[in-house]
């Protein structure tokens, strides 16, 4: 354990996934690790601590429960800060942390944590003019399924199937959207261009269907949650790609499962992220 530890807990009780039991065994595992937690931060009441606010709280260490949105936000504020965060899975699909840690179990990240096993660790993350994605980035019509997701959570059935037909690319949305460096793919682009932090470089993947059987496939995946699952062209890899809309519209972007909408075109270059993740020591 380092010397004179002054640890923060990071939250959302906003999420879906939000657990105050969870939330409660982590601070006592920590407590009992001699990483005592000094201040609870929610964010959905509180603001999330930037580096000017940590660096004056003198704070070592910022724990991190939440899903991969929140632990966008929260990472981001803290780049250019000499401490270390760590991150726990607290969210649907904790992509970040499945990264980190392939097991992803929350307490046993916790007690390795506390144990001494884990090491600082610069990972990498896809950067653009305006936003920082930790893991993946969909951009095009396809980020509808953040609208999708949340549709779900509310039962609102009706609103789900509209989407869902939306951000397959079917109708007047789309597919619009090119990857125009390196140029690969399809010319009149795709409902959904996804680029995938992965190790040293990041990974490329055009969804749109092309017919009806494919939509049925990708519908299904809409209803297992989960988008990946869907049919796509694999774009391979690269250092840097420049996404184009097709129609001149701004692009539709989900970035770490979050909405926003980007410029006409969207640069996303693989870079390191400025902050020290704390994981296994083999990574």
């Amino acid at each position: 354990m380092e010397t004179n530890p002054k640890t923060w807990l990071v939250i959302n009780s906003a999420s879906g996934s939000h657990d105050p039991e969870m939330v409660e065994a982590i601070s006592d595992a920590l407590g009992k690790g001699g990483y005592t937690v000094h201040r609870t931060v929610d964010c959905k009441d509180d603001d999330l601590p930037d580096v000017a606010t940590v660096r004056g709280s003198g704070v070592t260490h910022i724990v991190l429960h939440g899903g991969d949105g929140t632990l966008n936000a929260a990472i981001g504020l803290l780049e250019g800060w000499e401490g270390a965060v760590l991150a726990l899975p607290g969210g649907t699909s904790n992509l970040l942390c499945h990264r980190l840690f392939p097991e992803c179990d929350t307490m046993a990240i916790v007690r390795s944590f506390c144990a001494g096993e884990l090491v600082r660790r610069r990972e990498h993350c896809l950067r653009g003019k305006d936003h920082i994605a930790l893991c993946e980035i969909l951009a095009g019509p396809g980020a509808l399924w953040a609208d999708v997701r949340e549709e779900m959570r509310d039962h609102n059935v009706a609103q789900t199937l509209s989407r869902a037909i939306d951000a397959s690319g079917i109708g007047e949305s789309g597919p619009n959207v090119a990857l125009a460096s390196p140029a690969r793919g399809k010319d009149d682009g795709y409902g959904g261009l996804r680029l995938i932090v992965e190790e040293q470089t990041m990974r490329m993947e055009g969804y749109g269907p092309d017919g009806f059987s494919e939509f049925v496939e990708q519908g299904i995946a809409i209803l297992k949650r989960n988008f990946r699952d869907g049919p796509h062209d694999d774009l391979g890899v690269a250092d840097a790609a420049t996404l184009r809309s097709v129609g001149g519209e701004g692009i539709p972007l989900m970035v770490d499962g979050e909405r926003h909408t980007g410029a006409q075109e969207e640069i996303f270059s693989l870079a390191p992220l400025e902050v020290d993740l704390l994981g296994p020591g083999n990574g």
